[in-house]
């Protein structure tokens, strides 16, 4: 798996109270507590055979205002981020290997230039690109997401996504991956543990971009034109970041941020990606398929967070659960749509998160209980597109605005503004 630089709202993120173990405010006695919304958008939704159904635009998919249209709709729902997927080779039906499909969507556009494109026709919502961290230089990932916090004011975000495809290591031909089996690919404990090196790659390409991030201190530009003095160097900083298989010398050649640091926000399915979060991300997204499931994997985060030593009163771990989601507003209908788009896609829809079909009412029950158990938020992927998000914006979002339990309108600038986080100083700043 984002403008005042001032910018430090938690009026949005709702702080009710003490604070759990991940250090996200106490909602479970206060099932009322304002919660939030983001939403996943990849092609023409995520069903398979979204792009097969009256309404959807295949013919537009890589065209930049298709993807405006969605984003300008997210934010009329005043939901907090879109994440944008990505990836380094074709999509595929199967996890480990790419297939030879025809009847699904297949290519994609680069998520962070859509991003940078985006961040000018948009105001308040924030823009969560997915990047490979696996293949792609760090340095490159840092200023790239540096700069589209820039772009768009203090709303960047970013999903920093490891690659285990043998295919998507072929392409650059610097590093050999192993091809990974059925077997290896059977529940997401198995294949995490084979990719904990990875993940542990990740994490530190995360610490280099953050520490680039934190290179260039607030003031660093002067930018006098009478005294000549454009830079104060002492405040610019080379980071001198050595990982496993790479180091970086930095200064970023990208001043700091609105933000100075952007959310990291990743998907976790087990205990390794788990302590990645831990280690790496401001938002983690779960993948809970009932209620106790979301109990239990919020304790694994807590003591995922535990074991890495992270002090979740200066770094906040925010935790959203993902939902695949058909919403109709006759009962029954987003039910017979599944049907009918299973049908098409010749097989049931078959999914990492867990797949909703009802009304925006009855979504709005399941989301408050869950929420009661301590989640911050949820990270909803619309089955269909425009069909799915339009039901979100126009439909659920009334429902919970209702309820009391979500905003009216934006009361911050910046995506760590949305999300109750406050705007760290560069760790080079010296005190005082």
């Amino acid at each position: 798996m984002t403008g005042t630089t001032g910018d430090t709202s938690g009026a949005a993120h709702g702080t009710t109270g003490g604070t759990d173990p991940t250090g996200a405010p106490a909602t479970a006695s206060d099932p009322t507590a304002p919660l939030h919304l983001a939403v996943a958008l990849d092609g023409a939704g995520w069903h398979p055979a979204a792009w097969r159904e009256e309404g959807a635009r295949p013919g537009e998919l890589l065209d930049a205002g298709y993807w405006a249209d969605l984003v300008t709709e997210a934010e009329r729902g005043l939901l907090d981020f879109v994440t944008f997927e990505d990836a380094l080779g074709l999509q595929s039906a199967a996890f480990h290997l790419p297939d030879n499909r025809t009847d699904q969507v297949r290519g994609s556009i680069d998520a962070v230039l859509l991003a940078a494109y985006l961040a000018p026709l948009t105001q308040h919502i924030g823009l969560v690109p997915t990047t490979n961290v696996t293949h792609t230089e760090p340095f490159h990932l840092a200023i790239g997401i540096a700069t589209l916090d820039h772009a768009s004011q203090g709303r960047a975000g970013w999903r920093p996504q490891i690659a285990s495809r043998a295919s998507d290591a072929a392409h650059f031909g610097r590093r050999i991956a192993p091809q990974l089996t059925e077997r290896d690919v059977g529940d997401s404990t198995s294949i995490s543990e084979p990719l904990r090196a990875l993940f542990t790659e990740g994490a530190e390409v995360v610490r280099a971009a953050r520490l680039l991030w934190d290179s260039w201190e607030d003031g660093a530009e002067i930018r006098d034109a009478a005294t000549g003095r454009f830079l104060d160097r002492d405040k610019i900083h080379p980071i001198d970041f050595r990982g496993t298989n790479f180091s970086v010398k930095g200064p970023s050649i990208t001043p700091r941020t609105p933000q100075g640091q952007p959310p990291v926000v990743s998907l976790a399915h087990a205990t390794v990606p788990y302590e990645f979060a831990a280690l790496s991300s401001d938002v983690v997204a779960i993948t809970p398929h009932d209620r106790a499931g979301t109990v239990a994997i919020l304790a694994e985060v807590a003591e995922a967070v535990e074991r890495t030593g992270r002090d979740v009163s200066e770094r906040p771990l925010r935790t959203f659960a993902d939902l695949l989601v058909l919403l109709d507003d006759e009962p029954g209908a987003a039910a017979r749509r599944k049907a009918r788009l299973d049908e098409a896609a010749g097989a049931e829809l078959v999914s990492d998160a867990e797949v909703f079909t009802g009304t925006p009412a009855e979504l709005a029950d399941i989301l408050l209980d869950r929420h009661s158990t301590g989640l911050d938020g949820f990270r909803l992927r619309p089955a269909r597109l425009p069909h799915d998000l339009t039901a979100i914006t126009r439909g659920l979002v009334p429902e919970l605005q209702r309820r009391g339990v979500f905003r009216t309108e934006y009361a911050s600038t910046t995506l760590r503004g949305h999300l109750g986080l406050t705007r760290p100083a560069s760790r080079y700043a010296k005190e005082g």
